[in-house]
């Protein structure tokens, strides 16, 4: 029996402002906070209410026949709960009913994943804290940012004690086989991948209101019948998208929910059900190992990690953003490494791309790849000086956790003290009011 994986992703970047050299060491705010509040409330309205409100009608109306999963960004919850909390509320709905699966991811939307380990795996476990915190659940499954993988990354990702994870279904990694199935990493065999299908998630994602497209309009009986006429062995049907793909990309004048939503009924038709990543995981075994001994993702024709760091601007940006993890993870500082995750999002990287444009891209306030770099490099070499000036490099990482360290102790040890004094205060004052009665 075929069953099909509905897979969201939601994102939002925080946008930086225009910040010129001269504004370096005088200025340490970096965000366009109208433009922040602008384009997440404008996404929320067009896309994300409608579109989950939808989802959540499915659910019910399918007696929980119908289930998808969905990950959200550390960084994209931060912008719901300052510009649009009622998309958290019907997010925390939809996880009420036990139909959703909240997946795990980089808490920035980042590349650390091909930078550093130990920084991949702290901010994975702090957007992990979100998704405990916000919706109940400890995902077990894990996607990274863009679907990006390779034999390493599924080997970290299998360190972290995930059981599962997904990424792209790229032709020059399959080759002859078919993304159809569960595979495993060649590294960490107990890994389990799930592979999206690239033509039926961009018939819905990218193609769905194009009028010069062969095969516009596309009615829900038809696509169904695309997936039920593939061969009887292919039974896992991995559908991932951008949730904001549908009312953005795909306007809701164009009718994409009113598809969406006549989806399980025709699936219901052919035999076909629909399950979450970690019920397809728990079900069927892998039938083969996938190699990816170079990095892939879900972005342009390529489906690499090109349009983040394919020219020397992104590399020398990225490589200077990530010489400061070993130091920032050394010292804790909670307000320092929240503004380093807004750095890692990978929008900011993307930007700087010279390669030819692509679907949806739009480089903001940027006129070009260069103009995007500069901007960047003025607001991290701040940042830099920043950090810098709270932890000296003269003394090196070693020294400063130990020094670090003795620090916390000591504010733990006074902590104590307090207590203990607070205590025997408490138990001075029951003894004095018990002589008091006498």
């Amino acid at each position: 029996m075929k069953t099909v994986c509905l897979y969201f992703e939601m994102h939002q970047i925080i946008h930086l402002k225009r910040y010129r050299f001269f504004d370096i060491g005088t200025d340490a705010y970096y965000y366009d906070d109208f433009e922040n509040e602008r384009s997440i409330s404008e996404i929320a309205e067009k896309s994300y209410i409608p579109t989950l409100t939808c989802l959540l009608r499915m659910v019910k109306n399918n007696k929980k026949d119908f289930k998808f999963a969905i990950s959200l960004s550390g960084c994209g919850i931060e912008q719901l709960e300052m510009h649009a909390p009622k998309v958290l509320d019907l997010l925390k709905e939809l996880a009420d009913t036990g139909c959703v699966e909240f997946l795990a991811e980089p808490y920035s939307h980042g590349l650390s994943s091909l930078a550093n380990e130990d920084c991949f795996r702290i901010e994975v476990k702090e957007q992990m804290q979100k998704m405990k915190e916000y919706f109940g659940q400890t995902p077990k499954v894990f996607r990274n940012s863009s679907l990006i993988y390779s034999n390493d990354i599924g080997r970290q990702v299998a360190d972290m004690g995930f059981k599962g994870m997904l990424t792209e279904g790229a032709e020059h990694v399959l080759g002859w086989k078919s993304p159809h199935y569960v595979y495993s990493c060649t590294e960490a065999p107990k890994l389990k991948l799930l592979l999206r299908d690239v033509n039926l998630s961009d018939d819905i994602s990218l193609r769905f209101s194009d009028r010069g497209w062969s095969e516009y309009p596309l009615f829900a009986d038809k696509y169904v019948k695309k997936i039920a006429d593939l061969p009887k062995e292919e039974q896992v049907i991995n559908i991932f998208m951008e949730l904001s793909a549908l009312g953005m990309s795909q306007p809701l004048s164009s009718n994409i929910l009113q598809f969406l939503e006549a989806l399980p009924a025709e699936m219901k038709k052919h035999g076909i059900t629909f399950s979450t990543p970690s019920e397809v995981f728990t079900k069927l075994k892998a039938v083969d190992t996938l190699d990816v001994p170079d990095t892939l993702s879900w972005v342009d024709e390529e489906r690499d990690v090109s349009c983040w760091l394919g020219n020397t601007m992104q590399r020398e940006a990225f490589n200077k953003l990530y010489s400061l993890a070993d130091r920032l993870m050394v010292t804790r500082d909670a307000h320092l490494i929240q503004e380093w995750y807004y750095l890692q999002a990978s929008n900011n990287f993307r930007f700087m791309t010279t390669k030819p444009n692509y679907v949806g891209f739009n480089r903001g306030i940027y006129t070009d790849a260069f103009d995007a770099f500069t901007n960047y490099m003025n607001i991290l070499s701040d940042f830099i000086n920043r950090v810098n000036t709270l932890y000296p490099p003269e003394i090196d990482n070693e020294e400063l956790n130990s020094y670090l360290t003795t620090i916390e102790n000591m504010g733990k040890e006074l902590e104590n003290r307090d207590k203990e004094i607070l205590s025997l205060r408490t138990e001075l004052e029951k003894y004095n009011h018990k002589n008091g009665q006498r």
